[in-house]
């Protein structure tokens, strides 16, 4: 369930961070219930992509993150959202990512909109002791 949710929540805020920021767009369909479909698998490529290889990395790069306390997570974010963005440019719903610094500012808006989302919603964790 946790999974799930995190799933629903990278889904909404990579199409919240394409509509926003230019050079990052998503293939469109052309009906609504396409659309919402390519933005699914692009939000689960993004949730893999982020729970397969950013704990890697982050353990790879621990001696820059306490070098830059903590900065070199949005260059970190920066580089995972590009990699989304090469794993999906193979399949029919795809996101496109133009350079370092759409992707930059990208990976700063998913990270805030994440963090909110993931406030409001339910972890899918039982509270129960």
């Amino acid at each position: 369930m946790g999974f799930l949710v995190r799933v629903i929540v990278s889904s909404i805020a990579v199409w919240l961070t394409a509509l926003w920021i230019n050079g990052i767009e998503l293939t469109q369909a052309d009906e609504p219930i396409n659309q919402v479909v390519i933005v699914l698998v692009v939000g689960l490529v993004f949730a893999l992509v982020n729970a397969i290889v950013k704990p890697i990395v982050k353990v790879l790069t621990f001696p820059l993150y306490i070098l830059t306390l903590g900065l070199f997570g949005l260059i970190v974010n920066a580089l995972l959202l590009m990699l989304t963005g090469w794993i999906t440019g193979y399949t029919q719903w795809g996101l496109t990512v133009d350079g370092f610094w759409p992707a930059f500012w990208g990976g700063l808006v998913i990270s805030i909109i994440s963090g909110i989302l993931s406030l409001i919603l339910p972890s899918g964790k039982s509270n129960r002791g």
